[in-house]
Protein backbone atom coordinates (compact mmCIF):
# COMPACT_ATOMS: atom_id res chain seq x y z
CA UNK A 1 0.00 0.00 0.00
CA UNK A 2 2.90 2.42 1.10
CA UNK A 3 4.70 1.93 -2.66
CA UNK A 4 1.61 2.39 -4.54
CA UNK A 5 1.16 5.62 -2.69
CA UNK A 6 4.08 6.96 -3.17
CA UNK A 7 3.74 5.84 -7.31
CA UNK A 8 0.32 8.11 -7.48
CA UNK A 9 1.91 10.78 -5.51
CA UNK A 10 4.97 10.72 -7.83
CA UNK A 11 2.79 10.36 -11.14
CA UNK A 12 0.61 13.34 -10.15
CA UNK A 13 4.15 15.60 -9.59
CA UNK A 14 5.31 14.89 -12.56
CA UNK A 15 2.00 15.31 -13.89
CA UNK A 16 2.30 19.15 -11.74
CA UNK A 17 6.04 19.63 -13.32
CA UNK A 18 4.77 18.52 -17.17
CA UNK A 19 2.09 21.21 -16.74
CA UNK A 20 4.17 23.81 -15.36
CA UNK A 21 6.87 22.76 -18.51
CA UNK A 22 4.03 23.73 -20.93
CA UNK A 23 2.79 26.74 -19.64
CA UNK A 24 6.62 28.07 -19.90
CA UNK A 25 7.18 26.91 -23.45
CA UNK A 26 9.70 24.44 -22.76
CA UNK A 27 7.55 20.73 -23.50
CA UNK A 28 8.28 20.39 -26.75
CA UNK A 29 11.77 20.82 -25.92
CA UNK A 30 12.40 19.22 -22.96
CA UNK A 31 10.20 16.37 -23.16
CA UNK A 32 9.37 15.13 -26.37
CA UNK A 33 10.99 14.99 -30.05
CA UNK A 34 10.36 18.24 -32.10
CA UNK A 35 8.52 16.91 -34.83
CA UNK A 36 5.04 18.79 -36.70
CA UNK A 37 2.60 16.43 -35.10
CA UNK A 38 4.53 16.82 -31.54
CA UNK A 39 4.13 21.12 -32.00
CA UNK A 40 -0.01 20.45 -33.20
CA UNK A 41 -0.71 18.76 -30.28
CA UNK A 42 1.41 21.15 -28.18
CA UNK A 43 -0.89 23.92 -29.62
CA UNK A 44 -3.83 21.92 -28.70
CA UNK A 45 -2.63 21.49 -24.62
CA UNK A 46 -1.67 25.15 -24.62
CA UNK A 47 -5.40 26.43 -26.06
CA UNK A 48 -7.25 23.88 -23.47
CA UNK A 49 -4.87 24.61 -20.01
CA UNK A 50 -6.16 28.25 -21.31
CA UNK A 51 -9.84 27.73 -21.68
CA UNK A 52 -9.58 25.51 -18.35
CA UNK A 53 -8.08 29.10 -16.68
CA UNK A 54 -10.89 30.79 -17.90
CA UNK A 55 -13.48 28.06 -17.07
CA UNK A 56 -12.12 28.43 -13.30
CA UNK A 57 -12.31 32.11 -13.43
CA UNK A 58 -15.68 31.99 -14.98
CA UNK A 59 -17.18 29.26 -12.20
CA UNK A 60 -15.84 31.40 -9.34
CA UNK A 61 -17.53 34.28 -10.37
CA UNK A 62 -20.63 32.58 -11.25
CA UNK A 63 -23.33 33.38 -8.82
CA UNK A 64 -26.49 31.74 -11.23
CA UNK A 65 -26.93 28.19 -10.52
CA UNK A 66 -27.20 27.30 -14.06
CA UNK A 67 -24.60 29.66 -15.23
CA UNK A 68 -21.85 27.96 -12.43
CA UNK A 69 -23.32 24.15 -13.69
CA UNK A 70 -22.22 25.18 -17.21
CA UNK A 71 -19.17 26.41 -16.00
CA UNK A 72 -18.42 23.59 -14.45
CA UNK A 73 -18.84 21.18 -17.51
CA UNK A 74 -16.77 23.36 -19.90
CA UNK A 75 -14.10 22.75 -17.21
CA UNK A 76 -14.40 18.77 -17.00
CA UNK A 77 -13.98 18.83 -20.85
CA UNK A 78 -10.92 20.83 -20.80
CA UNK A 79 -9.21 18.69 -17.90
CA UNK A 80 -9.85 15.48 -20.32
CA UNK A 81 -8.84 16.99 -22.94
CA UNK A 82 -5.96 18.08 -21.56
CA UNK A 83 -5.13 14.52 -20.85
CA UNK A 84 -5.97 13.07 -23.57
CA UNK A 85 -3.40 15.27 -25.51
CA UNK A 86 -0.97 14.49 -23.61
CA UNK A 87 -1.28 10.34 -23.59
CA UNK A 88 -1.69 11.40 -27.27
CA UNK A 89 1.88 13.27 -27.20
CA UNK A 90 3.58 9.84 -24.79
CA UNK A 91 1.86 7.22 -27.36
CA UNK A 92 3.60 9.17 -30.18
CA UNK A 93 6.90 9.24 -28.43
CA UNK A 94 7.11 5.78 -27.64
CA UNK A 95 6.17 4.97 -31.26
CA UNK A 96 8.92 7.29 -32.66
CA UNK A 97 11.41 5.41 -30.40
CA UNK A 98 10.22 1.79 -31.49
CA UNK A 99 10.38 3.45 -35.17
CA UNK A 100 14.17 4.34 -34.87
CA UNK A 101 14.96 0.95 -33.15
CA UNK A 102 13.24 -1.00 -35.93
CA UNK A 103 15.33 1.10 -38.72
CA UNK A 104 18.44 0.54 -36.27
CA UNK A 105 17.83 -3.43 -35.98
CA UNK A 106 20.08 -5.48 -39.03
CA UNK A 107 18.67 -8.57 -38.50
CA UNK A 108 14.62 -7.94 -38.27
CA UNK A 109 13.04 -9.63 -41.05
CA UNK A 110 11.05 -8.30 -44.17
CA UNK A 111 7.72 -6.11 -41.76
CA UNK A 112 4.45 -6.45 -43.15
CA UNK A 113 4.00 -2.21 -43.55
CA UNK A 114 0.24 -2.28 -44.37
CA UNK A 115 -2.14 -0.52 -42.46
CA UNK A 116 -5.76 -0.13 -42.79
CA UNK A 117 -7.40 3.33 -43.90
CA UNK A 118 -9.01 5.24 -40.94
CA UNK A 119 -12.50 6.09 -40.86
CA UNK A 120 -15.87 7.98 -39.20
CA UNK A 121 -17.18 6.65 -36.59
CA UNK A 122 -21.12 8.53 -35.61
CA UNK A 123 -23.24 8.31 -32.73
CA UNK A 124 -26.28 9.43 -32.48
CA UNK A 125 -29.68 9.47 -30.66
CA UNK A 126 -27.84 8.57 -27.06
CA UNK A 127 -30.91 7.09 -24.76
CA UNK A 128 -30.34 6.40 -21.58
CA UNK A 129 -33.53 5.17 -19.60
CA UNK A 130 -34.54 5.74 -15.76
CA UNK A 131 -35.55 3.57 -13.14
CA UNK A 132 -37.43 5.78 -11.13
CA UNK A 133 -39.48 4.10 -7.88
CA UNK A 134 -43.04 3.66 -8.54
CA UNK A 135 -43.69 6.22 -5.48
CA UNK A 136 -41.53 8.66 -6.90
CA UNK A 137 -42.69 8.18 -10.90
CA UNK A 138 -46.46 7.45 -10.60
CA UNK A 139 -47.19 8.90 -7.32
CA UNK A 140 -44.94 12.26 -7.43
CA UNK A 141 -44.15 11.01 -3.63
CA UNK A 142 -40.91 12.46 -2.32
CA UNK A 143 -38.23 14.99 -2.60
CA UNK A 144 -37.58 15.87 -6.29
CA UNK A 145 -34.63 15.49 -6.69
CA UNK A 146 -32.94 17.11 -10.01
CA UNK A 147 -29.50 16.61 -11.34
CA UNK A 148 -27.50 18.28 -14.31
CA UNK A 149 -25.98 15.25 -16.65
CA UNK A 150 -24.07 15.50 -19.65
CA UNK A 151 -21.89 13.46 -21.75
CA UNK A 152 -18.02 13.09 -22.65
CA UNK A 153 -17.37 10.89 -25.88
CA UNK A 154 -13.70 10.41 -26.48
CA UNK A 155 -12.09 8.08 -28.99
CA UNK A 156 -8.56 8.61 -29.27
CA UNK A 157 -7.03 11.81 -29.13
CA UNK A 158 -10.58 13.62 -30.27
CA UNK A 159 -13.23 13.91 -27.65
CA UNK A 160 -16.24 15.39 -27.86
CA UNK A 161 -19.21 16.77 -25.04
CA UNK A 162 -22.82 17.09 -25.10
CA UNK A 163 -25.37 19.55 -24.22
CA UNK A 164 -26.06 19.69 -20.10
CA UNK A 165 -29.55 17.86 -19.48
CA UNK A 166 -31.64 18.73 -16.22
CA UNK A 167 -32.92 15.64 -15.04
CA UNK A 168 -35.93 14.65 -12.57
CA UNK A 169 -38.62 12.02 -11.62
CA UNK A 170 -40.58 13.50 -14.61
CA UNK A 171 -38.67 11.91 -17.11
CA UNK A 172 -38.67 8.39 -18.01
CA UNK A 173 -35.19 8.71 -20.15
CA UNK A 174 -31.87 10.81 -20.37
CA UNK A 175 -31.73 12.14 -24.06
CA UNK A 176 -28.94 13.66 -25.95
CA UNK A 177 -29.47 14.75 -29.14
CA UNK A 178 -26.36 15.53 -30.23
CA UNK A 179 -24.71 13.70 -33.42
CA UNK A 180 -20.94 13.03 -33.12
CA UNK A 181 -18.52 12.59 -35.81
CA UNK A 182 -15.29 10.86 -34.80
CA UNK A 183 -13.34 11.74 -37.95
CA UNK A 184 -10.08 9.50 -37.48
CA UNK A 185 -10.72 6.57 -36.39
CA UNK A 186 -9.25 3.41 -36.32
CA UNK A 187 -10.67 -0.55 -37.18
CA UNK A 188 -9.32 -1.45 -33.69
CA UNK A 189 -11.05 1.88 -31.97
CA UNK A 190 -12.47 2.44 -28.82
CA UNK A 191 -14.86 4.70 -27.99
CA UNK A 192 -15.84 5.53 -24.55
CA UNK A 193 -19.18 7.15 -23.43
CA UNK A 194 -18.64 8.48 -20.19
CA UNK A 195 -22.03 10.12 -18.23
CA UNK A 196 -21.35 12.76 -16.08
CA UNK A 197 -23.93 14.54 -12.76
CA UNK A 198 -24.18 16.79 -10.59
CA UNK A 199 -26.93 17.78 -8.22
CA UNK A 200 -28.27 21.00 -8.94
CA UNK A 201 -29.86 21.03 -5.27
CA UNK A 202 -26.59 21.71 -3.54
CA UNK A 203 -25.38 24.91 -2.17
CA UNK A 204 -22.57 26.37 -4.20
CA UNK A 205 -21.76 29.64 -2.70
CA UNK A 206 -19.66 27.89 0.39
CA UNK A 207 -17.93 24.86 -1.39
CA UNK A 208 -14.78 25.37 -0.42
CA UNK A 209 -15.53 26.71 3.20
CA UNK A 210 -14.59 23.75 4.91
CA UNK A 211 -11.34 22.78 2.86
CA UNK A 212 -10.25 26.29 4.04
CA UNK A 213 -11.30 25.62 7.25
CA UNK A 214 -9.47 22.77 7.47
CA UNK A 215 -6.51 24.16 6.52
CA UNK A 216 -6.39 26.69 9.04
CA UNK A 217 -6.95 24.65 11.32
CA UNK A 218 -4.33 22.11 10.69
CA UNK A 219 -1.60 25.00 10.45
CA UNK A 220 -3.18 26.20 14.20
CA UNK A 221 -3.04 22.97 15.96
CA UNK A 222 0.11 21.42 14.44
CA UNK A 223 1.30 18.59 12.16
CA UNK A 224 -0.43 15.77 13.58
CA UNK A 225 -3.51 17.02 15.19
CA UNK A 226 -4.23 19.01 12.09
CA UNK A 227 -3.76 16.21 9.79
CA UNK A 228 -6.04 14.35 11.81
CA UNK A 229 -8.71 17.06 11.23
CA UNK A 230 -7.88 17.87 7.75
CA UNK A 231 -8.49 13.89 6.69
CA UNK A 232 -11.73 13.92 8.69
CA UNK A 233 -12.75 16.95 6.63
CA UNK A 234 -12.17 15.41 3.64
CA UNK A 235 -15.00 14.70 0.92
CA UNK A 236 -16.48 11.48 1.14
CA UNK A 237 -15.72 8.41 -1.66
CA UNK A 238 -19.09 10.10 -3.55
CA UNK A 239 -17.05 13.50 -3.89
CA UNK A 240 -14.50 14.19 -6.42
CA UNK A 241 -11.08 14.76 -5.66
CA UNK A 242 -11.47 17.68 -7.85
CA UNK A 243 -13.67 19.63 -10.11
CA UNK A 244 -13.10 17.50 -12.95
CA UNK A 245 -14.59 14.33 -10.89
CA UNK A 246 -11.68 12.67 -11.94
CA UNK A 247 -9.30 9.96 -10.37
CA UNK A 248 -5.85 11.44 -8.38
CA UNK A 249 -3.43 10.08 -11.08
CA UNK A 250 -4.84 13.33 -13.37
CA UNK A 251 -3.20 16.50 -13.77
CA UNK A 252 -4.46 19.02 -10.41
CA UNK A 253 -7.22 21.69 -11.38
CA UNK A 254 -7.59 24.12 -9.64
CA UNK A 255 -9.72 23.88 -6.71
CA UNK A 256 -12.15 26.13 -7.02
CA UNK A 257 -15.31 26.63 -5.30
CA UNK A 258 -18.82 25.53 -7.25
CA UNK A 259 -21.00 22.25 -9.13
CA UNK A 260 -18.82 19.38 -9.13
CA UNK A 261 -19.58 16.56 -11.73
CA UNK A 262 -19.16 13.25 -10.98
CA UNK A 263 -19.16 10.36 -13.29
CA UNK A 264 -22.34 7.99 -12.88
CA UNK A 265 -21.70 5.59 -15.73
CA UNK A 266 -19.68 4.46 -18.62
CA UNK A 267 -19.34 2.23 -21.98
CA UNK A 268 -16.53 1.29 -24.17
CA UNK A 269 -18.00 0.57 -27.98
CA UNK A 270 -15.93 -1.15 -30.31
CA UNK A 271 -16.33 -2.02 -33.95
CA UNK A 272 -18.25 -4.99 -33.00
CA UNK A 273 -20.87 -2.78 -31.43
CA UNK A 274 -21.52 -0.93 -34.76
CA UNK A 275 -24.37 -1.92 -36.58
CA UNK A 276 -27.02 0.85 -39.01
CA UNK A 277 -29.35 0.92 -36.66
CA UNK A 278 -30.74 1.65 -33.05
CA UNK A 279 -29.25 -0.72 -30.15
CA UNK A 280 -29.00 -1.40 -26.85
CA UNK A 281 -25.56 -1.25 -24.79
CA UNK A 282 -24.20 -1.89 -21.45
CA UNK A 283 -23.63 0.66 -18.98
CA UNK A 284 -20.88 0.13 -16.34
CA UNK A 285 -22.81 2.26 -12.97
CA UNK A 286 -20.56 3.60 -10.34
CA UNK A 287 -21.32 5.46 -7.23
CA UNK A 288 -24.90 4.85 -4.97
CA UNK A 289 -27.87 5.49 -4.23
CA UNK A 290 -26.07 7.76 -1.05
CA UNK A 291 -24.53 10.21 -3.52
CA UNK A 292 -26.50 13.25 -4.55
CA UNK A 293 -25.82 13.17 -7.81
CA UNK A 294 -27.17 9.52 -7.99
CA UNK A 295 -29.37 8.94 -10.35
CA UNK A 296 -31.47 5.72 -10.79
CA UNK A 297 -30.10 3.55 -14.17
CA UNK A 298 -31.49 0.31 -15.89
CA UNK A 299 -27.84 -0.13 -16.59
CA UNK A 300 -28.00 0.46 -20.60
CA UNK A 301 -27.97 2.87 -23.16
CA UNK A 302 -29.56 3.06 -26.97
CA UNK A 303 -27.30 4.88 -29.25
CA UNK A 304 -27.32 4.43 -33.31
CA UNK A 305 -23.68 4.00 -33.84
CA UNK A 306 -22.07 4.03 -37.99
CA UNK A 307 -19.40 3.84 -39.49
CA UNK A 308 -17.89 5.55 -42.93
CA UNK A 309 -13.96 3.79 -43.69
CA UNK A 310 -12.65 5.75 -46.08
CA UNK A 311 -12.13 3.25 -48.57
CA UNK A 312 -15.94 3.39 -48.86
CA UNK A 313 -15.90 6.99 -49.74
CA UNK A 314 -12.60 7.70 -51.67
CA UNK A 315 -10.93 7.25 -54.20
CA UNK A 316 -8.76 4.43 -53.20
CA UNK A 317 -7.45 4.12 -57.05
CA UNK A 318 -7.83 6.05 -60.12
CA UNK A 319 -6.46 5.23 -63.86
CA UNK A 320 -6.55 4.30 -67.40
CA UNK A 321 -7.60 0.50 -67.91
CA UNK A 322 -8.49 -1.52 -71.07
CA UNK A 323 -11.30 -3.92 -70.34
CA UNK A 324 -12.62 -7.24 -72.55
CA UNK A 325 -16.27 -7.15 -73.63
CA UNK A 326 -18.14 -10.01 -71.85
CA UNK A 327 -19.47 -12.63 -74.53
CA UNK A 328 -17.79 -9.60 -77.04
CA UNK A 329 -14.95 -10.23 -79.43
CA UNK A 330 -11.97 -12.04 -77.57
CA UNK A 331 -9.45 -9.24 -79.14
CA UNK A 332 -11.87 -6.00 -78.07
CA UNK A 333 -10.95 -3.94 -75.32
CA UNK A 334 -12.64 -0.95 -74.35
CA UNK A 335 -10.62 2.11 -73.15
CA UNK A 336 -12.14 3.41 -69.62
CA UNK A 337 -10.84 5.54 -67.11
CA UNK A 338 -11.23 3.44 -63.24
CA UNK A 339 -12.33 4.53 -59.80
CA UNK A 340 -11.82 2.01 -57.19
CA UNK A 341 -14.37 3.26 -54.27
CA UNK A 342 -16.29 1.45 -52.14
CA UNK A 343 -17.65 -2.48 -53.28
CA UNK A 344 -17.39 -1.05 -56.71
CA UNK A 345 -15.00 -0.70 -59.58
CA UNK A 346 -16.40 2.02 -61.59
CA UNK A 347 -15.34 2.27 -65.57
CA UNK A 348 -16.26 5.84 -66.97
CA UNK A 349 -15.60 6.65 -71.06
CA UNK A 350 -13.78 9.29 -69.72
CA UNK A 351 -11.58 11.08 -67.21
CA UNK A 352 -14.04 14.03 -67.41
CA UNK A 353 -17.05 12.36 -66.41
CA UNK A 354 -15.68 11.42 -62.67
CA UNK A 355 -15.51 15.54 -62.20
CA UNK A 356 -18.71 16.06 -63.83
CA UNK A 357 -20.62 13.36 -61.87
CA UNK A 358 -21.67 11.96 -64.83
CA UNK A 359 -23.08 8.49 -64.48
CA UNK A 360 -20.36 5.21 -65.28
CA UNK A 361 -20.72 3.14 -68.15
CA UNK A 362 -20.18 0.18 -66.49
CA UNK A 363 -19.52 -0.97 -62.81
CA UNK A 364 -17.36 -4.21 -61.64
CA UNK A 365 -18.08 -5.47 -58.25
CA UNK A 366 -15.44 -5.44 -55.82
CA UNK A 367 -16.04 -7.20 -52.61
CA UNK A 368 -14.90 -9.37 -49.69
CA UNK A 369 -15.61 -12.66 -52.03
CA UNK A 370 -14.33 -11.20 -54.97
CA UNK A 371 -10.88 -12.86 -56.46
CA UNK A 372 -8.60 -10.96 -58.37
CA UNK A 373 -5.17 -12.54 -59.84
CA UNK A 374 -2.46 -11.12 -62.58
CA UNK A 375 -1.21 -13.25 -65.28
CA UNK A 376 0.95 -12.58 -68.30
CA UNK A 377 -1.04 -11.84 -71.31
CA UNK A 378 1.90 -13.00 -73.47
CA UNK A 379 5.13 -14.26 -72.44
CA UNK A 380 7.19 -11.99 -74.85
CA UNK A 381 5.08 -8.53 -73.68
CA UNK A 382 5.72 -6.70 -70.63
CA UNK A 383 2.25 -6.92 -70.24
CA UNK A 384 -0.11 -8.25 -67.37
CA UNK A 385 -3.68 -8.93 -66.94
CA UNK A 386 -5.88 -8.79 -64.61
CA UNK A 387 -8.66 -11.20 -63.79
CA UNK A 388 -11.38 -9.89 -61.78
CA UNK A 389 -14.36 -12.78 -60.37
CA UNK A 390 -17.36 -12.32 -58.87
CA UNK A 391 -19.97 -15.27 -58.57
CA UNK A 392 -24.01 -14.13 -59.13
CA UNK A 393 -26.04 -17.05 -58.07
CA UNK A 394 -24.77 -20.15 -58.73
CA UNK A 395 -22.72 -18.30 -62.01
CA UNK A 396 -18.94 -17.10 -61.96
CA UNK A 397 -18.72 -13.59 -63.73
CA UNK A 398 -14.91 -12.90 -64.96
CA UNK A 399 -13.70 -9.69 -66.40
CA UNK A 400 -10.18 -9.17 -67.63
CA UNK A 401 -8.71 -5.63 -67.47
CA UNK A 402 -4.82 -4.74 -68.73
CA UNK A 403 -2.71 -1.62 -68.43
CA UNK A 404 -0.20 -0.16 -70.34
CA UNK A 405 2.94 -1.85 -67.89
CA UNK A 406 4.00 -3.46 -66.02
CA UNK A 407 4.11 -1.04 -63.46
CA UNK A 408 0.40 -0.04 -63.99
CA UNK A 409 -0.55 -3.41 -63.06
CA UNK A 410 1.24 -3.54 -59.68
CA UNK A 411 0.14 -0.27 -59.02
CA UNK A 412 -3.59 -1.44 -59.67
CA UNK A 413 -2.63 -4.91 -57.97
CA UNK A 414 -1.74 -3.40 -54.74
CA UNK A 415 -4.52 -1.09 -54.70
CA UNK A 416 -7.16 -4.06 -54.68
CA UNK A 417 -4.70 -6.42 -51.90
CA UNK A 418 -4.55 -2.94 -49.82
CA UNK A 419 -8.59 -2.37 -50.07
CA UNK A 420 -9.22 -6.12 -49.63
CA UNK A 421 -7.32 -5.38 -46.59
CA UNK A 422 -9.38 -2.63 -45.50
CA UNK A 423 -12.39 -4.72 -45.76
CA UNK A 424 -10.94 -7.31 -43.67
CA UNK A 425 -10.32 -4.76 -41.18
CA UNK A 426 -13.46 -2.52 -41.38
CA UNK A 427 -15.80 -6.02 -41.59
CA UNK A 428 -19.42 -5.08 -41.49
CA UNK A 429 -18.96 -1.78 -42.10
CA UNK A 430 -18.10 -2.65 -45.89
CA UNK A 431 -20.49 -4.61 -46.19
CA UNK A 432 -22.84 -1.55 -47.79
CA UNK A 433 -22.13 2.56 -47.32
CA UNK A 434 -23.87 3.62 -43.59
CA UNK A 435 -25.54 7.01 -43.84
CA UNK A 436 -24.18 9.45 -41.37
CA UNK A 437 -25.36 12.44 -40.49
CA UNK A 438 -23.91 16.03 -40.09
CA UNK A 439 -23.66 17.26 -36.61
CA UNK A 440 -26.32 20.06 -35.58
CA UNK A 441 -24.44 23.22 -34.67
CA UNK A 442 -25.27 24.16 -30.76
CA UNK A 443 -28.16 25.52 -29.58
CA UNK A 444 -27.26 29.45 -28.22
CA UNK A 445 -26.88 29.90 -24.85
CA UNK A 446 -30.18 31.08 -23.42
CA UNK A 447 -30.16 34.66 -22.84
CA UNK A 448 -31.13 34.96 -18.64
CA UNK A 449 -32.86 37.58 -17.17
CA UNK A 450 -31.17 40.27 -15.00
CA UNK A 451 -31.07 38.74 -11.81
CA UNK A 452 -28.08 40.76 -9.54
CA UNK A 453 -24.77 38.21 -10.95
CA UNK A 454 -21.61 39.45 -10.20
CA UNK A 455 -20.96 40.46 -13.91
CA UNK A 456 -24.17 42.48 -13.89
CA UNK A 457 -23.42 44.20 -10.91
CA UNK A 458 -19.48 44.85 -12.34
CA UNK A 459 -20.70 46.20 -15.87
CA UNK A 460 -22.57 49.09 -15.12
CA UNK A 461 -19.23 50.33 -13.53
CA UNK A 462 -16.94 49.29 -16.39
CA UNK A 463 -15.89 51.01 -19.59
CA UNK A 464 -17.76 49.87 -22.68
CA UNK A 465 -14.42 48.37 -24.05
CA UNK A 466 -14.57 46.00 -21.14
CA UNK A 467 -16.45 43.44 -22.70
CA UNK A 468 -13.46 43.51 -25.24
CA UNK A 469 -11.05 42.68 -22.81
CA UNK A 470 -12.58 39.88 -21.66
CA UNK A 471 -13.51 38.35 -24.93
CA UNK A 472 -10.70 38.87 -26.57
CA UNK A 473 -8.60 35.90 -24.82
CA UNK A 474 -9.32 32.87 -26.50
CA UNK A 475 -8.83 30.62 -22.90
CA UNK A 476 -12.64 31.15 -23.04
CA UNK A 477 -14.46 28.67 -25.00
CA UNK A 478 -17.34 29.54 -27.59
CA UNK A 479 -19.95 28.40 -24.83
CA UNK A 480 -18.59 30.67 -22.07
CA UNK A 481 -18.20 33.39 -24.63
CA UNK A 482 -21.83 33.39 -25.22
CA UNK A 483 -22.84 32.98 -21.82
CA UNK A 484 -20.80 36.27 -21.14
CA UNK A 485 -21.71 38.30 -24.06
CA UNK A 486 -25.37 37.75 -22.94
CA UNK A 487 -24.46 38.78 -19.85
CA UNK A 488 -23.25 41.93 -20.72
CA UNK A 489 -26.20 42.53 -23.54
CA UNK A 490 -28.59 42.06 -20.85
CA UNK A 491 -26.89 44.71 -18.30
CA UNK A 492 -27.00 47.24 -21.26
Amino acid sequence: MFCRNQTARATVARGSALEMEIRRGKFRKSVFLDTSQDSNIQKKIDHEIRMRDGACKLLAACSQKDQALEAAKSLQTCSTRIMAYMSELQRMKEAQVMQKVTRRSSDAGSMDDRHPCKGKVAISDLRIPLMWKDTEYFKNKGELHRCAVFCLLQLGGEIFDTDMVIVDRTLTDICFDNAIVFNEANPGFELRVELYSCSSEDDYSSGSTPRKLASKLSSSLGRSTGKKLRAAMEPSPCSPVSNGGASPLLLPVPSVAGPKYHLLAHATLLLSHIQDSFRTHDLTISGSEECSYWLPLYGSMCCRLAAQPHCMTQQMMSGCLKVKQLGGDPLSWTDVYAVLKGTSLFCYHRQEDVEANVEPAFTISINKETRIRASDKDPQSKVQNISISNRFGGEEVTHTLTTDSREDTHRWMEAFWQHFYDMSQWKQCCDDLMKIELPSPRKPAPVTPKQGSLYHEMAPLAAPSCEGLLLQDNAVSAEIRALLSSYYNDSY
